[in-house]
């Protein structure tokens, strides 16, 4: 039996299970991670095995999770826990092979080609790896084994917690075909409900169908879906690109107009922006805003930066310049920030004297935050108000774009939300809105 060399890792219940790890009191328990509580307006980061019991599941709103699972836990998303986690396995990894490709916060792809004289077959490799994650974190971890990134994906979702799913080399096809069709990357609400008007169910029925009558009702994205469900995945595994982004949302729990709210707002996701940019050594060129009204209608502006920055304040005036006319005259759901064009610091000398001293100061609140947590120090702005730092998934990552159709994809099929980008250079009379 011929194995596949790629492997797909990915964490189980990731966020839960750290704190049901860190917190011996919540094992067992319904685990629901994404907010303070069950009134909050967030949504579900991840949820326990115990809590996925009673019907809840990631992207869910939590105030329905409330509804579902009344005696759950409620816990907010610390970011700065899970990253270090994240760290530590994806540098266990990297002990059996140089070649992965992180496509999230708990999951990666490895090629392990090249690692079988050390380390003994891919399915050996992967329950190496999977006990060396448990053995040095406490987590556990699901693993598919494939010939391809797209196989070994959908293996590694099959039998999870602890999974292991291995499939052969000319199995993939007859793998594939008694999956619902949902699980075919690319399927999303909207295909699957078009699918369905060609009677398709399964991934199998997917592939028999001909290919020119898929290309005609979708086009390209056809005939992508077509190999696909032969299980056929020419894309190699590759370290992704350097982090090219940093940047915060916040939903509001009610949707306002209220000037000051979004300005509060504004500033804290630019102070957030702001302490990720140092925190990565990188400076900003280019600030985003991203603005979703109560219609849920929703719009990016970005402005290049004369200087590049790691410092709130340019952040925060650049966000504000760019949303003031998108939130006039109307009620706001959410709002972003996002830093873009990130480049390496100069040197402090370079800096002009009031930009140095303003470092100086940052730095002395770093060291604070460092050693005391994010939250020890607060501007007076923003005291009491309860804004998240959320970590979320990247909707821009490899895998979240995976399958999509040429021009975008559709909004109940990704991550994202496919909104285009439109450059607003103009300058601001003051920075109000």
């Amino acid at each position: 039996m011929t194995i596949g060399t790629i492997l797909h890792v990915d964490l189980d219940a990731f966020f839960a299970a750290v704190e049901q790890r860190d917190r011996p009191e919540l094992r067992g328990r319904p685990v629901i991670v994404g907010g303070g509580g069950p009134d909050d307006r967030g949504v579900v980061s991840t949820a326990s095995y115990e809590a996925r019991a009673f019907g809840i599941h990631s992207a869910m709103p939590l105030r329905t999770a409330g509804r579902l699972c009344p005696d759950g836990v409620f816990l907010p998303v610390d970011g700065a826990k899970y990253a270090r986690e994240s760290g530590r396995v994806m540098a266990i990894f990297r002990r059996f092979t140089p070649r992965v490709e992180q496509v999230s916060i708990d999951e990666a792809f490895l090629d392990v080609s090249g690692s079988e004289a050390l380390f003994g077959p891919p399915d050996e490799i992967a329950r190496r790896i999977k006990a060396a994650i448990h053995a040095e974190t406490g987590l556990t971890a699901s693993v598919g084994v494939a010939t391809s990134k797209l196989v070994a994906k959908v293996g590694s979702d099959l039998r999870k917690p602890d999974g292991l799913v291995v499939v052969p080399a000319g199995e993939e096809a007859a793998f594939l075909a008694p999956l619902p069709i949902r699980r075919l990357w690319g399927v999303g609400p909207a295909t699957a409900t078009a699918l369905a008007e060609f009677g398709v169910r399964t991934i199998g029925d997917l592939a028999g169908l001909p290919p020119d009558q898929l290309t005609r009702r979708f086009g390209r994205h056809g005939a992508d879906l077509t190999e696909r469900a032969k299980g056929i995945d020419r894309d190699p595994v590759r370290e992704p690109d350097a982090v090219k982004s940093i940047g915060h949302e916040h939903t509001f729990d009610e949707d306002t107009s209220d000037r000051e709210t979004i300005e509060r707002t504004l500033l804290g996701l630019a102070d957030g922006v702001a302490w990720r940019l140092r925190g990565a050594g990188r400076l900003a060129g280019t600030i985003v805003v991203k603005v979703r009204d109560s219609g849920f209608h929703t719009v990016t502006r970005q402005k290049a930066l004369v200087e590049p920055t790691d410092l709130t304040e340019p952040i925060f005036l650049a966000a504000l310049e760019l949303a003031r006319p998108e939130v006039r005259g109307k009620r706001i759901r959410l709002l972003g920030v996002t830093a873009t064009h990130l480049d390496e610091p100069d040197q402090l000398a370079l800096f002009a004297e009031d930009v140095s001293r303003r470092h100086r100061v940052t730095e002395a609140a770093d060291q604070v935050k460092r050693r005391f947590g994010e939250r020890s120090i607060v501007r007076a702005r923003l005291l009491g108000r309860g804004l998240p730092a959320p970590f979320e998934r990247d909707p821009s990552s490899p895998l979240a774009r995976r399958g999509l159709p040429e021009g975008g994809p559709e909004p109940d099929e990704a991550d994202g939300d496919g909104d285009g980008t439109a450059a607003d250079e103009s300058p601001a009379d003051d920075p109000s809105l």
